[in-house]
């Protein structure tokens, strides 16, 4: 009968086992790195890209709800700025990024 302890004691062979040992090391922490990659980094670049495209898709007569929770008209498209109706007669000048949604139309 083969004695497993004496196999267990056994050293490994001479130039067996370094790549393989770092590449187990190494494992891990790339895939630590992918799921961080799935689940945090990829979405939310998705979500940073969808907003400047909405920003830079402003323009005049888009209904929009600032991040103030102001429902406005858009009157007008600077670079920076957009000018706003909120009510009748009442006029306000808004950052672009303080845009937080375009409405849809109805």
């Amino acid at each position: 009968m083969f004695n497993l302890s004496l196999l267990a004691m056994a050293s490994p062979p001479e130039g067996a086992g370094g790549s393989s040992a770092l590449l187990l090391q190494i494992m891990p922490i790339a895939l630590i790195f992918l799921v961080f990659w799935f689940m945090i980094i990829r979405p939310q670049k998705k979500t940073q890209d969808q907003r400047k495209t909405m920003l830079g898709a402003l323009k005049r007569g888009d209904k929009i709800i600032t991040n103030g929770g102001l429902f406005a008209t858009i009157k007008d498209v600077k670079s920076d700025r957009v000018v706003a109706t909120i009510a009748e007669g009442v006029k306000v000048e808004v950052s672009r990024q303080s845009v937080s949604a375009v409405l849809a139309e109805d």
